[in-house]
């Protein structure tokens, strides 16, 4: 009896290949749910946005005549 090839054993009348651990890995859509997460996460939220600007009063002009 032949001795089956490494990675494999013998099941009745054919080989199978052991089962290996795989490490986690992402698929294509987790990969792109992720994508879309961040990006309507910078929609609503903004990254690097400051703190909201106020307008600034332009000061008197000098022409102004004052209380007359």
């Amino acid at each position: 009896m032949a001795k089956p090839p490494e990675g494999y054993y013998k099941v009745r009348s054919h080989y199978r290949r052991k089962p290996r651990p795989s490490a986690k890995k992402l698929s294509g859509w987790s990969i792109a749910g992720l994508i879309a997460v961040v990006w309507l996460w910078s929609q609503l939220i903004g990254f690097g946005e400051a703190s909201p600007t106020t307008p600034q009063t332009p000061p008197p002009s000098v022409s102004a005549g004052v209380g007359r």
